[in-house]
């Protein structure tokens, strides 16, 4: 039985100070999920509270209502799901869930609350768990297995399912499958004994080889975007009538770069949405800027993450912060970014965490 161990301060947040929670892996000092106020005029962050006893709580997603937290561990083939006080920023172990497939990487719940969605890259699926009224998860009620491969052997032997996301009005999910070079896209019916059909249009397709990773909707809800990982690309699509179609793809560097290591992962949109930034890894270390004109991207530069294997990273709600979570370096680096020329600029602020991969706020 895990114990989860609890510490921290009790002080509720200040105006400015918002709780953020940093999901990791434990396989060296890390301890479980950590939880920070932050302070989203200065940046600085101190530690609150950590829950201890989990075994690679890796990506972490709140509630609607945000009493409840819940975290994929790939190691456990599970989902944790945990209390969270509003006012003292403590995390309480509820139950752990079997996904019913193979390595979570990422995880995500529908506006109503009602379930928990995995994207289960090491088994190929994405999984569907029931969330109860006090906050424990259940078994799955659905598990959907994707078929395929792609071009890359060493990759893209079978399927690799990487995350699940929403479509704006919350009625349809995508699935970035990694291995097959396909987003999978679903309706979503929350009444129903298993919660997704396939979609009309039951996928969209990137180049192949290109290995999509995360995709991430413009707040006006009529584009996408989505990270090619093993290539540094990312494609634009136009959003109508519950279909993607794509209008460009666009490389993460400049014409001359030679190198071929990648390794490119998150993606988002600043809350204006002028600004589109992802965090590349492998040869690079860096966030690529990208200016949206009428849905499509022009690239503005990089900036350094001040780390090694840049992984999630958030914006503030005012648009004001931008944090990245350097696993390899075990670092949390915070920037300002400039609203105008969508630059980013060292803010002076350092979160030491171990192998941090997901940061969000409650």
């Amino acid at each position: 039985m895990l114990a989860p161990l609890i510490s921290g301060a009790t002080e509720p947040p200040k105006a400015k100070d918002h709780f953020m929670l940093i999901g990791t892996y434990t396989s060296g000092e890390s301890k479980g999920i950590y939880v920070y106020k932050l302070n989203t005029t200065t940046g600085k962050a101190e530690p609150v509270s950590v829950a201890e006893g989990l075994k690679d709580p890796s990506f972490v997603t709140v509630a609607p209502n945000g009493k409840f937290v819940y975290a994929a561990s790939e190691s456990r083939n599970s989902v944790y799901a945990l209390s969270f006080d509003k006012a003292s920023g403590k995390l309480q172990l509820l139950n752990e869930e079997k996904v019913g497939s193979g390595g979570p990487a990422h995880i995500n719940m529908d506006k109503g609350g009602k379930f928990v969605f995995t994207g289960n890259y090491g088994g190929g699926s994405l999984s569907v768990l029931p969330v109860k009224a006090d906050g424990h998860v259940g078994a799955p009620v659905q598990v959907i297995q994707m078929k395929g491969s792609g071009p890359d052997k060493a990759r893209q032997r079978e399927p690799h399912v990487h995350q699940v996301t929403f479509s704006p009005d919350g009625k349809q999910v995508f699935a970035p499958d990694l291995g097959t070079d396909k987003i999978m896209m679903y309706d979503f019916n929350p009444a129903a004994k298993e919660p997704l059909t396939p979609s009309a249009q039951p996928f969209a397709a990137i180049a192949p080889g290109g290995g999509p990773r995360h995709l991430v909707f413009h707040p006006n809800g009529k584009t996408a975007y989505i990270v090619h990982e093993m290539t540094g690309f990312v494609t634009a699509f136009t959003y109508a009538d519950r279909k993607l179609t794509p209008i460009q793809t666009i490389s993460t560097n400049t014409a001359d770069y030679k190198g071929s290591n990648f390794g490119s992962a998150d993606i988002h949109i600043s809350p204006d949405g002028k600004y589109l930034y992802m965090t590349n890894r492998g040869d690079l270390n860096n966030i690529a800027i990208f200016k949206i004109d009428h849905g499509k991207l022009s690239l503005v530069g990089h900036e350094s993450t001040q780390g090694k294997g840049p992984r999630n990273f958030m914006i503030t709600p005012d648009g004001g912060l931008l944090l990245v979570a350097n696993q390899q370096t075990n670092n949390i680096v915070v920037f300002r970014r400039d609203k105008h020329t969508g630059k980013l600029s060292d803010a002076g602020q350092t979160i030491s965490v171990p192998a941090p991969v997901c940061v969000v706020l409650p």
